[in-house]
């Protein structure tokens, strides 16, 4: 990224304009996601929907607690609410809604591609039959398309709190031909890290790999570099979910730079869940100095306060970037992605027509 100079800063004046309009720009600019997960992008309408569908459940129905409820003591704590969004989502319909949703929130923001990482096994194994749950998330996917513009695939991933069995399960879901959803192309690891290594998921994701899958797992996002070494060489990573501790292996940023491995970067995530102290702490600025592909994302927008337009906001202040340089961070994620050539040559194509045009007296 180049072209970086400083955002201008303040809530009056000429400074005060200057900010506003670059909000603007964000706010219209093309974008690709690489980062987002299906439950955890489920707004306060959709969650309070959902919790109204299902009264036993501890989740607040009224949208105005959910910001109280979405307030994180640590990753731990994120996790357990987390989980018990999931337990939310109980039929196909359910998802349906969600997916359907979701894909709207996302074209509100000018997100054209999207790579929504989805957790079956936490639905199937609260007994969602699987064939019912891939029709339901493909339903949704082809009419968002029709619908909004905004083109879904799918990252199936290994919920790592669940163990062994989630991999098996999740792994066959992702692989068996006739249940396996046509939008899918990624196979991913989330979850805690701590106590969850990453070289004994091996045979899932060589199995993933195998079937045409792409490998996007999370790694040193609450851990050392060693995850993340963990991840490309055991688990044949081609992007590193979060990787905030890449930051402290100088040897391993040398090593994305070179091989074009791209973080999917998560900044006020990092925050909400405590695995980065302060904005002004986050390791982003490292990395680009670094040389690293660097995308930006939401992770799990509502719950942490967010969205995608919020975070490249952050970018912009934590970068130093113009237009012109959030429009080459917009162009990472499409670069990252695993869009065919023709999905990326057309969007970076809008990326840069919309750029000339803002900046066009």
């Amino acid at each position: 990224m180049t072209d970086r100079h400083a955002v201008p800063q303040g809530p009056t004046g000429a400074v005060g304009a200057a900010a506003r309009d670059l909000h603007a720009f964000i706010a219209g600019l093309p974008k690709a996601e690489l980062h987002v997960h299906h439950v955890g992008s489920a707004s306060p309408r959709i969650v309070s929907e959902l919790a109204a569908r299902h009264p036993d459940s501890k989740v607040p129905t009224d949208p105005e607690a959910l910001a109280d409820y979405f307030t994180f003591t640590d990753f731990a704590h994120f996790i357990d609410v987390y989980l018990s969004v999931v337990d939310l989502i109980r039929t196909p319909e359910d998802v349906r809604l969600l997916t359907y949703e979701v894909a709207r929130d996302m074209a509100r923001q000018q997100v054209r591609y999207a790579e929504l990482t989805v957790t079956p096994y936490s639905s199937t194994s609260r007994g969602i039959d699987a064939r019912a749950f891939m029709d339901a998330i493909e339903d949704a996917r082809k009419a968002a398309e029709a619908d909004f513009g905004t083109v879904l695939r799918w990252c199936f991933d290994i919920p790592g709190e669940a163990g062994l069995a989630s991999a098996e399960e999740t792994t066959r879901l992702a692989t068996t031909d006739g249940l396996r959803p046509e939008g899918l192309v990624s196979f991913g690891l989330g979850g805690p890290e701590i106590g969850v290594p990453r070289p004994q998921f091996k045979p899932y994701f060589d199995q993933a790999i195998a079937a045409g899958l792409h490998s996007v797992p999370h790694a040193g996002e609450t851990t050392g570099p060693q995850t993340i070494w963990d991840a490309l060489n055991e688990l044949r990573a081609e992007r590193i979910g979060h990787g905030t501790s890449a930051a402290k292996d100088p040897k391993l940023l040398a090593h994305l730079a070179e091989q074009r491995i791209a973080l999917e970067v998560c900044p006020t995530s990092n925050i909400a869940t405590r695995a980065v102290r302060t904005l002004d702490e986050h390791p982003i600025k490292e990395f680009v100095r670094a040389g690293v592909l660097v995308t930006i994302n939401s992770d799990d927008p509502p719950m942490f306060g967010t969205d995608l337009n919020s975070e490249y906001a952050v970018a912009a202040r934590l970068l130093d970037l113009d237009e012109q340089g959030l429009a080459a961070l917009a162009k990472n994620a499409v670069e990252a992605s695993f869009l065919d050539d023709t999905g990326k040559a057309r969007i970076a194509a809008e990326i840069d027509t919309y750029t000339s045009a803002w900046l066009t007296p």
